[in-house]
């Protein structure tokens, strides 16, 4: 079965081209040096550069593939959740393709190709529990079946990913605010302290009071006249989010039964996550444990076409009816 995916969701247009699980072309269009002006994603420039980009990312994912739309037997778009007017440049693309192909049209949700990109490096056993960690999301996701999902864990303010981007923020250091902080924290020394994150559900997140301790620390410093130590502040809130992290998986891991464990999402490409999660092969021995290539951290269709293939073998494909939506779930 050959798919072209499409993925809108924020603000990389990528269009793939997968060929039963296996990636034959993934090309992204990214729109993070447009962005970095505002500070963070500004969702009507989003839109109007999907639009641009579009039709230049599936001639280019189709020639790298070798591939032509005669070859093609399905068309796969996210569906949500994201940015609605982003959504809606890949939607109406896909649509298009679909009803001029007259292909099936298969609608993914955008956690399911996070979780999915993790096939590429290895083999899913059920039960699986995902840590999906994002700008938008951080939860903690149950498969018992092939795209079947049950969320046990969520945040209760913050993702972690937006808690990055906000100390970035407060810091000065421009956007995207996770590379930046993690790149420092490696620099850094353990000299500040903040405070652990308490959640009634010992699974749930909460980023919102971490967030807030680094600006009343970074306010004192200043009232009691010390200098501002960046690294050391990058270190310590990241040490703190990571910790957080990964006390929750470690409870759910003994709670839940479980055969495979798997990262997912954008905060998936962080330094520090992935070590914790790696040592952690050491401390479970008995579950396979999953973490995504670097590239496939980040939004890009070759996740939404791996996740198809389930998506179209379980669920029923879409009509040309079917629209976007900036919250769903899974």
């Amino acid at each position: 079965m050959l798919i072209l995916a499409i993925e809108s969701s924020c603000d990389e247009t990528s269009v793939a081209i997968v060929e039963d699980e296996n990636v034959l072309s993934n090309i992204v269009a990214t729109q993070i040096d447009v962005h970095k002006e505002f500070g963070g994603v500004f969702p009507e420039v989003a839109s109007r550069l999907h639009i641009e980009n579009i039709n230049f990312v599936i001639k280019e994912a189709l020639v790298k593939s070798e591939k032509t739309f005669a070859d093609l037997d399905a068309i796969a778009v996210t569906q949500g959740p994201g940015l609605i007017g982003s959504l809606h440049v890949g939607m109406m693309a896909a649509k298009t393709l679909a009803w001029s192909l007259d292909l099936p049209l298969i609608p993914v949700h955008h956690i399911a190709g996070h979780i999915y990109a993790n096939k590429l490096v290895g083999s899913f056993e059920y039960p699986l529990m995902a840590l999906v960690v994002s700008g938008g999301h951080t939860e903690l996701v149950m498969m018992y079946n092939d795209y079947e999902f049950e969320v046990i864990g969520k945040t209760q303010d913050d993702a972690v990913g937006e808690a990055y981007d906000k100390v970035a923020r407060q810091l000065g250091l421009g956007y995207p605010g996770g590379p930046i902080i993690d790149k420092l924290a490696k620099q850094g020394q353990p000299h500040y302290t903040l405070p652990n994150v308490k959640t009634e559900n010992p699974i749930d997140f909460s980023f919102s009071g971490l967030k807030s301790a680094v600006r009343q620390l970074m306010l004192r410093e200043a009232r009691e006249g010390r200098e501002l130590n960046v690294n050391d502040v990058a270190y310590a809130f990241q040490h703190k989010a990571v910790e957080t992290l990964m006390k929750r998986v470690k409870h759910a891991l003994s709670t839940y039964d479980v055969k495979t464990f798997v990262l997912a999402g954008g905060v998936a490409a962080n330094a520090h996550l992935r070590e914790n999660v790696e040592a952690l092969k050491q401390q479970v021995g008995d579950i396979n444990i999953l973490v995504p290539p670097l590239w496939a951290c980040m939004d890009q269709a070759a996740m939404i076409g791996i996740a198809a293939f389930d998506a179209a073998r379980l669920r029923p494909a879409g009509s040309c009816d079917i629209s976007s939506f900036s919250n769903m779930t899974l």
